[in-house]
């Protein structure tokens, strides 16, 4: 394989042979007029980059070089026996044996020129010389290098935030699938495939590569692919479906990648260069054989990052598919907006009872992430965020427990006809428990008084006796919550996020409505009588 690398598993730690930052072109380098550097010998090639700059008047600096450096020297080391023999040769040999991607040396003040059989070794093997004229220091070549590799890093920094907001732009769409893959190819400048658990091209967008390279990529996947399952997933949404067929055989001369042993994590992404296509396969976080596969005819800093970025969404997409919840959801979604009732719809999202929980975090408000986060805590994806308070769906046996940072208020369990009463019991009892501090609160459903008198004589009461405060919704809501805390001002003013002042407006305003007296013990059974059937 033509630099062929697998990356290693996530569990092993490997120093890095080289900085983290992007490497800059020595073109660039020397197109600093500032530092007036000249390239007298060596390869003129752009692709030549360098890592860091490094300083060394060693005769042999071998052993303190990494790779990659422009090695600065002025040549305090050679005698003037060595500006003549075989030492140089031995020197720069030594400097590529390392690593070394280029020398600098300095002129003045103990060499006037750059001594010719350091020229003529520097030809020999390759290695770039660059000229350091008097007027220019080491220190400022190697603040040079440090500079350019700033602005790589963050030309870098901008293009993968810029990928990764596009990427998941498309992956929003009603085709997700094919939309990621083509905003991936054009990040890229390249191809972009999906590949399925037995090898087939489900998808794919951008200039294809040539045949070699194309079944070369195919091959690659099989490397970071798991040991196939016995039940292949369904196909991922939003793609076309072709008709499996058996992988090609590997390009003629090159032997197909070894698949990870039995019993062997497979790792998670691997690269290979075939006929100046640089290709690269990404494992997807499902675990069922789907692979991300790309060709580029070029690989630039950042390209692997957003390699993994579109993995990841693609890694959502096709659990999202696998798993049916996704459909389900949209399905009843659908029905419930063309005016199916809740109970019909329901089996598609689950069978048996459900509860409501009504949440608030206790110290800053609620965003899309944290709703999710919470849902995934509860065990159901079925979340809404509204006016700060995250709402969860979830089956009954799912019993919600507390939930750390937040105050959560849990319905009693019903079935699909009574979520409505439900989602009103889940907010006085979150009420109740961010006015008592509780970090849940469960609806009563121990029996009472209301449960001897028929519902109809029980709501006709309810009604009559409410009367007064039908057309102001904030005061039945307000005489509700004073009278479940007991009459407190606070907790009430905390359970309604209100001033405790408009608490206490909006009481004296219902006792003059009701034209009752709310110290009343009596006066106030009656009125909880009725509330609990409003």
């Amino acid at each position: 394989m033509e630099g062929m690398h697998i990356m290693p598993d996530a569990s092993v730690s490997l120093a890095p042979a080289v900085p983290p930052t992007p490497p800059i072109p020595l073109s660039a380098l020397l197109a600093r007029e500032d530092l007036a550097l000249r390239l007298i010998a060596g390869p003129a090639d752009r692709d030549t980059v360098i890592h860091w700059a490094h300083t060394s008047e060693m005769a042999d600096p071998y052993p303190y070089l990494l790779g990659g450096e422009l090695l600065l020297t002025a040549g305090v080391h050679v005698t003037p026996a060595d500006a003549t023999g075989p030492y140089f040769d031995t020197y720069v040999s030594r400097v590529v044996a390392a690593g070394g991607a280029a020398i600098g040396f300095g002129l003045a003040p103990v060499h006037d020129t750059v001594p010719r059989t350091l020229v003529a070794a520097c030809e020999a093997h390759g290695l770039p010389l660059l000229e350091v004229p008097p007027q220019t220091t080491f220190s400022g070549v190697a603040r040079a290098v440090w500079q350019l590799m700033a602005q790589a890093r963050l030309a870098e920094l901008r293009r993968v935030t810029e990928a990764q907001q596009r990427l998941a732009a498309a992956a929003s769409r009603p085709d997700p699938v094919p939309s990621v893959l083509r905003q991936l190819a054009q990040r890229l400048t390249g191809w972009a495939a999906l590949y399925g658990p037995d090898g087939t091209e489900i998808a794919s967008a951008g200039r294809a590569p040539h045949d070699a390279a194309r079944q070369a990529l195919a091959h690659l996947t099989d490397v970071v692919r798991p040991a196939p399952t016995t039940t292949a997933p369904p196909t991922p949404p939003g793609t076309p479906v072709r008709t499996p067929t058996a992988p090609a055989p590997p390009p003629t001369g090159r032997p197909a990648p070894a698949a990870a042993p039995a019993g062997r994590p497979a790792p998670s992404s691997a690269t290979d260069t075939v006929a100046g296509s640089h290709l690269a396969a990404y494992a997807l976080g499902t675990g069922q054989g789907f692979v991300l596969g790309v060709s580029s005819p070029r690989r630039e800093p950042g390209d692997h990052t957003i390699a993994s970025v579109a993995a990841v969404l693609l890694s959502l997409l096709t659990v999202e598919h696998r798993s049916g919840t996704g459909a389900a959801r949209s399905s009843a979604l659908v029905r419930v907006l063309l005016g199916t009732a809740p109970e019909e719809v329901a089996p598609l999202l689950g069978t048996g009872r459900w509860v409501v929980v009504h949440a608030r975090p206790e110290t800053q408000a609620a965003d899309a992430v944290a709703a999710a986060a919470l849902g995934a805590a509860l065990g159901s994806a079925l979340v809404d965020l509204a006016d700060g308070v995250v709402r969860v769906l979830l089956p009954a046996e799912r019993e919600p427990g507390p939930q750390p940072g937040w105050a959560l208020g849990v319905s009693t369990a019903v079935g699909p006809g009574d979520w409505a009463t439900a989602d009103s019991q889940a907010a006085r009892a979150l009420a109740r428990a961010r006015a008592t501090r509780t970090a849940l609160v469960g609806h009563g459903t121990r029996p009472g008084l209301t449960d001897l008198l028929p519902r109809d004589e029980a709501d006709a009461h309810a009604q009559a006796l409410l009367a007064p405060l039908g057309a102001a919704p904030a005061l039945i809501e307000t005489l509700r919550t004073w009278l479940s805390l007991h009459g407190s001002w606070d907790r009430t003013a905390v359970a309604l996020s209100v001033h405790r002042n408009t608490v206490r407006q909006r009481i004296a305003r219902c006792a003059a409505l009701l034209g009752t007296d709310l110290d009343d013990p009596d006066v106030r059974m009656e009125l909880w009588f009725a509330l609990r059937w409003a």
